[in-house]
């Protein structure tokens, strides 16, 4: 088969989940609780949707954002490249503890890095969320899914 045809039938067949600039799909959700508050959290399971994330969104709904499950257990780096929301992040270990809460600001590219080496979720909020809710280190997250075990 010429290898032409054989690229031409793979690219028609892949699905487009969306372009370069704009905003991917909503993701499945699940619910998280820290204490007496629940989050709906859209999960960003793969290396697509955790590349993507929240970029080009204009708004989170209260009480909304992102949890990304790392890949495999370690230090965890995040930035805000395309993405227009003031954002936190919450760096968490495989029990669900956070470890450490950073503001990001939009559209930057300078990258945060987590302090903590075994960072298996990162969850995004709406800049100053975390705060306001009167969340921090060491309280811990449920209803997550299981972490990547390395």
């Amino acid at each position: 088969m010429n290898i032409r045809i054989l690229v031409a039938a793979f690219i028609c067949s892949a699905p487009v989940l969306f372009s370069a600039d704009s905003a991917q799909p909503e993701l499945s959700a699940t619910t998280l609780r820290i204490g007496s508050t629940s989050i709906r959290a859209e999960v960003a399971d793969d290396d697509a949707e955790r590349s993507a994330g929240l970029m080009f969104r204009e708004s989170l709904a209260p009480d909304a954002g992102m949890l990304f499950v790392m890949p495999s257990v370690g230090p965890a780096t995040f930035w805000m490249k395309n993405t227009l929301i003031p954002l936190s992040v919450a760096f968490m270990d495989e029990n669900g503890t956070i470890m450490e809460i950073h503001d990001m600001e939009p559209k930057s590219e300078k990258i945060v890095k987590s302090t903590f080496s075994r960072i298996a979720y990162a969850l995004e909020m709406q800049q100053g969320w975390f705060g306001k809710k009167n969340i921090w280190p060491g309280e811990r997250v449920s209803g997550l899914p299981e972490p990547v075990r390395n």
